[in-house]
């Protein structure tokens, strides 16, 4: 993103960005690359919620174990095939922290 005429170096004015069209598909994918790591997230805290509350067989958290772990794999692809980081996943939301868990 670059400043124009209607930015100063504090920052746009009355609101308005200029978005660079060559990375809006690139932002785009790391957009919904976000979405899903906060969502895989969540889901791999409460199967390990449900893993201690021991109201799952052996049998339920081997396959819930293979299936995060196959979801954290294609994260991994999926990244590196649009040359992100999962760090470039992580949205800076001021002073809340972070988006995502590290």
């Amino acid at each position: 993103m670059t400043l124009t005429s209607h930015q100063t170096a504090r920052g746009p004015a009355a609101g308005r960005l200029d978005l660079d069209p060559d990375r809006v598909g690139r932002d785009l994918v790391s957009l919904v690359l976000t979405v899903v790591e906060l969502l895989r997230q969540l889901m791999e805290r409460q199967a390990l919620r449900r893993c201690d509350q021991d109201d799952l067989t052996d049998e339920q958290v081997e396959r819930i174990g293979t299936t995060l772990m196959l979801l954290d794999r294609r994260m991994d692809e999926l990244c590196a095939e649009h040359g992100l980081t999962r760090d470039d996943l992580n949205l800076d939301l001021g002073p809340l922290g972070t988006l995502l868990a590290r």
